[in-house]
């Protein structure tokens, strides 16, 4: 059974930073893509960033354009990917929920809120 765990939310003034951890269970999760999404209140889920697998044996990054140079996804092993934010802006608060494809259906964690005060 797919589980993902995020940690790592809070509270944190503007200009602050912040690092979220995914950790997933129930299965080996290295070729996968791995990623995060968020969610502000009365606003859609969005896409912030994921990490995929290429058969370089290296994992391509790709970001939402409203974080790019700001925030950084890494795979810590396996089974964790991180999402570094640096320079937290109030408009990046909302609840970040990490994701995992696996044939084409996206497993989801609870996810964690991320407030940013100006």
């Amino acid at each position: 059974q797919v589980q993902l765990v995020e940690s790592g939310g809070g509270l944190v003034q503007a200009g602050g930073s912040l690092r979220l951890s995914c950790a997933a269970s129930g299965r080996t999760f290295s070729r996968y893509t791995m990623g995060w999404f968020r969610q502000a209140p009365g606003k859609e889920r969005e896409f912030v960033a994921s990490t995929r697998w290429s058969s370089g044996r290296t994992y391509y990054a790709d970001y939402a354009d409203s974080v790019k140079g700001r925030f950084a996804i890494t795979r810590d092993n396996e089974n964790t990917v991180l999402l570094q934010m640096n320079s937290l802006k109030p408009e990046d608060t909302a609840v970040y929920y990490c994701t995992v494809r696996i044939n084409e259906y996206d497993y989801w964690g609870q996810g964690t809120q991320v407030t940013v005060s100006s």
